[in-house]
C-alpha cells in the first residue's frame, strides 16, 4: 500500500478487496515461509487487509508480528482477520513505510508484497527497511512485472490496456516493472547478499476466479478517476477505454479465459 507521498492507483474498492483476500502466505509468500521460525520478529510493510499477514504471524508465533499500512480502513480489516485462532501475536497500526515507527535492528524479517511498486522514493523505503532489520535479518519482497502479465481471451486488446495501466502507475509515481528490477534495486540499497531471486505467476482460470479479476479490472482500470487521468495524460481515448471495457465483459464467462499476474520475488540478507 502507498505512503503519504504517492497516489494509490488501484484504490480500496470492494473488487480490490476481493482480489487481496484471495492472497495468503501460502500462495503469495511461499518463497519466504521456509525461512520463518517460531520466536522470530517479523514486520509486514503495506500489510493491507491482512490476508497474507495472518499466515506469516502464525509461522513466527509466539514471536512478535507487526503489520503496517498507511490506510486506516485496511488496518481495521487486518485486525479483524487476526482474530482467527493462532494470530494472538499479531499487532497492526497505521503508518508511513518510509518513516517506520520502530527502533533500529528490531526485526528478523521485513516483508512486503506489491508495496514498492507504489512508492516513488524506493531508496527511502529500502533504507528504512534496512534500518529496522537486525544484522543477518532478511528482507523479502514480491513485486509486479506488469509487462509479463497476460490475459488469454479471444479478441481482447489486453496488451494495449496493460500499457495504459503501466503508464498511469508511472504517472502516479509508481514502478509497475519493479518485479524484474529487484536485484539491482536492493543491491543499490546496500543489500549485497541475495539469497533468492525468482519469478512466479498468480493464475486465475475458473469462472469464479475470472469474475474476481474482471471485477478488479472494471473497478481499478475504468473507475471515473482513473478513466479521466488516462485521458488527461493522453494514455487512452474514451473510445479505446469503452472498447477495452466491452471486451472485458465478453471475457467474463468465456470457458477459455485465463489471467496471470507475473511477480518477481527476492530474499536478501542484511550484512
Amino acid at each position: 500500500m502507498p505512503t503519504t507521498s504517492t497516489k494509490y492507483t488501484l484504490g480500496y474498492g470492494e473488487a480490490m478487496e476481493n482480489l487481496l483476500r484471495r492472497r495468503t502466505a501460502g500462495n503469495s509468500a511461499a518463497y519466504l515461509l521456509p525461512h520463518l521460525e517460531p520466536g522470530m520478529r517479523l514486520l509486514d510493510c503495506g500489510c493491507g487487509p491482512g490476508s497474507i499477514s495472518t499466515g506469516l504471524a502464525q509461522a513466527v508465533r509466539p514471536g512478535e508480528f507487526q503489520g503496517l499500512d498507511l490506510e486506516a480502513s485496511q488496518i481495521e480489516k487486518a485486525q479483524l482477520a487476526a482474530e482467527n485462532p493462532g494470530c494472538g501475536n499479531a499487532r497492526f497500526q497505521a503508518g508511513d513505510v518510509t518513516d517506520l515507527p520502530f527502533e533500529n535492528d528490531r526485526f528478523d524479517i521485513v516483508h512486503c508484497h506489491a508495496l514498492m511498486m507504489h512508492v516513488p522514493d524506493t531508496p527511502a523505503l529500502l533504507k528504512e527497511m534496512k534500518r529496522v532489520l537486525k544484522p543477518g535479518g532478511l528482507l523479502a519482497a514480491r513485486e509486479l512485472i506488469a509487462s509479463a502479465s497476460f490475459l488469454q481471451c479471444r479478441r481482447h486488446s489486453f496488451g494495449e490496456m496493460m500499457t495504459m495501466f503501466q503508464k498511469l502507475v508511472e504517472a502516479n509515481g509508481g514502478h509497475p516493472e519493479l518485479g524484474k528490477q529487484l536485484k539491482p534495486v536492493v543491491r543499490n540499497a546496500g543489500f549485497s547478499k541475495v539469497l533468492l531471486a525468482t519469478t512466479t505467476f498468480e493464475c486465475f482460470n475458473t469462472e469464479k476466479e475470472m469474475t474476481i479479476v474482471i471485477d478488479f479490472f472494471e473497478s481499478c482500470f475504468f473507475n471515473p478517476e482513473n478513466r479521466k487521468a488516462a485521458i488527461d495524460h493522453g494514455l487512452a481515448t474514451e473510445e479505446q477505454l469503452a472498447r477495452w471495457q466491452n471486451q472485458l465483459q465478453n471475457c467474463r464467462h468465456s470457458p477459455d479465459a485465463l489471467f496471470a499476474h507475473a511477480w518477481g520475488e527476492i530474499l536478501v540478507r542484511k550484512t
